[in-house]
């Protein structure tokens, strides 16, 4: 199994100020109002559609999709053409499709929280499920991610979860609460990292002082600050990319960790993850489709050629991202040691990250905040 990086998360802070600013300049109307006349203005599509005579623009992560899926999708689906162009960050994505006038983007790879924030502008083309049959393969509960029940606008592409990565044996007790990295006990001075992405920065405050991952109260964000303030002389670094290799090496003993990137298939077989008593949250990479796209039909049937069992496997696979697809799951050979396992249950156990408008600022600066000192 091949391991790849991403940045699709690393923190851009100016991109977060703008993206909040960009987006409520796109139109003002509340969430619920504006799924409302999304869902009235749908466009009415072909289901037998020519798509010889339509082209697909695709935004996503380098590496997140095969190489090869552009030759793939002409040959099965015979569109004119498929073009893909890389994103490194949710913010860099945001800033493309929420520019002024017609993106050229058909089909866009964004987190869950960025996808509501597409919808609530009215940016997004509903999901028409008649043209996505594949949509069947999908779990249960990915169809009640809370940013999006049902799947209206968004289609779930990989999920995932945070907790705390570790060394077995370099460990004097097994950490069991965010607390364990906020206030690292002496055996583990300067051997815990944890990451700078904005959100998830914060998580493991938020969740020790008992507060949502959505909170945007001024009160608890100055605790989280106070917290997050307080940890920072005792850590080895932030790192939000390589603190597996870390781990690895020994140099951390402890470290904030995305699931799919802690290396618990590690040949040692001495690291292992473990979801905080306190809870963590529960992450979604989506697919959506724009409203300005002028090749609808095809983008839909992107979509279900990805939730196939045999394309929508690679991501297991290859990156280490569980599929909320049960077809594809199904054929995944899951090695020892792998967090693949985690079933759909459990993910859901999270609290999903969604979208807080201009809210987000506050995140960008306690962030920014805390770096500084």
């Amino acid at each position: 199994m091949s391991r790849t990086r991403f940045t699709r998360r690393l923190p851009a802070a100016a991109a977060v100020v703008g993206l909040a600013l960009a987006v409520a300049a796109c139109g003002g109307e509340s969430s619920s109002s504006s799924q409302g006349s999304n869902a009235a203005a749908a466009d009415q599509l072909k289901p037998n559609a020519d798509l010889s005579q339509q082209t697909l623009q695709v935004t996503v992560w380098d590496g997140y999709t095969p190489k090869e899926l552009p030759e793939k999708v002409k040959a099965k689906l015979k569109v004119k053409d498929l073009k893909i162009a890389l994103h490194e960050t949710n913010e860099v994505a945001m800033a493309k499709l929420t520019a002024s006038g017609d993106s050229g983007i058909d089909v866009a790879f964004v987190s869950g929280q960025y996808a509501q924030a597409l919808n609530e502008q009215g940016l997004l083309e509903p999901i028409h499920p008649e043209l996505i049959p594949n949509l069947a393969n999908l779990y249960p509960e990915a169809t009640q991610l809370s940013y999006d029940k049902g799947n209206k606008y968004s289609v779930p592409y990989t999920w995932g979860t945070t907790g705390i990565c570790y060394r077995t044996d370099l460990v004097k007790a097994k950490p069991t609460s965010w607390n364990d990295l906020l206030k690292p006990p002496a055996w583990a001075e300067k051997k815990v990292t944890m990451m700078t992405t904005e959100r998830w920065l914060a998580l493991p405050a938020l969740k020790s002082l008992g507060y949502s991952v959505n909170t945007d109260k001024d009160e608890e964000i100055a605790k989280v600050k106070e917290l997050l303030v307080a940890q920072k002389p005792h850590l080895l670094t932030y790192d939000d990319t390589t603190f597996g290799e870390k781990l690895t090496s020994g140099e951390a003993v402890m470290v904030e960790a995305w699931d799919g990137w802690c290396p618990t298939t590690d040949p040692k077989g001495n690291i292992a993850f473990v979801v905080p008593k306190e809870g963590s949250d529960l992450w979604v990479d989506t697919m959506v489709i724009m409203k300005s796209s002028k090749n609808k039909e095809a983008a839909h049937a992107l979509i279900n050629y990805i939730l196939d069992p045999e394309i929508h496997s690679w991501a297991a696979e290859n990156i280490n991202y569980k599929v909320p697809n049960k077809a594809a799951m199904d054929k995944v050979q899951i090695p020892k040691g792998s967090l693949l396992g985690i079933k759909p249950a459990e993910l859901l156990d999270g609290e999903s990250i969604i979208d807080l408008g201009q809210a987000s600022t506050k995140y960008t600066t306690l962030s920014q905040d805390i770096q500084a000192k």
